[in-house]
């Protein structure tokens, strides 16, 4: 659903993509309600020599990463916010170190110039699915669920993957309304007293 795209000038190892790609997916599943099987992450890199970059009418060179995401009232401008800076953190905990630089080169910059939320996911079509809108995970996986789970039956890997996030997180849990889950939270609990008409 969501598509990170890490636009970088310094050089990132195997593992630390490895390690961006996970923490960025993880931040993103967890901040909203996405199984980690649609989050999409991608690694692009340019040399400073090559830099296609402007800011200011002046060529910059940088690391940067834009989200194409789905928006919609039930994202608030602060998930947004915190959902930057903790993309911000993981860029400056895993790639804010510098590779050991060639003889002869300067130090790369390491730095993380921007992280760009662009809420311009209108419509979409991912593992033979159309996408739900923001806000619509938990419904579209109820309606998708069986088929979810005959595919991954059949050895569908990404299916497989995405069966057990869901049930792991139990994402499928999040279809009650907030009143709804109060409420089989009260009977839950009388139950366990052994009163009230739940008893």
């Amino acid at each position: 659903m969501p598509l990170y795209e890490i636009h970088h000038t310094c050089p990132l190892a195997v593992s630390q993509k490895d390690e961006l790609a996970t923490a960025i997916t993880t931040i993103h599943a967890t901040k909203f309600t996405t199984p980690k099987n649609f989050v999409n992450v991608t690694f692009h890199q340019t040399s400073p020599e090559d830099n296609n970059a402007y800011i200011g009418g002046k060529p910059r060179t940088g690391n940067h990463i834009r989200a194409h995401v789905r928006a919609g009232p039930s994202r608030t401008q602060d998930d947004w916010n915190e959902l930057c800076k903790a993309v911000e953190r993981s860029w400056t905990e895993i790639a804010g170190t510098p590779l050991p630089r060639l003889k002869g080169r300067p130090e790369p910059d390491t730095k993380l110039r921007s992280v760009i939320i662009m809420g311009d996911i209108t419509a979409g079509l991912e593992a033979g699915v159309l996408l739900p809108s923001a806000g619509g995970d938990v419904g579209w996986l109820q309606n998708h669920w069986e088929g979810f789970k005959r595919r991954a039956e059949a050895g569908e890997e990404e299916m497989v993957d995405l069966v057990q996030d869901v049930e792991e997180r139990d994402l499928l849990k999040g279809s009650m309304s907030e009143a709804e889950r109060d409420r089989a939270e009260q009977k839950r609990l009388e139950e366990m007293l052994g009163w009230g008409y739940a008893a």
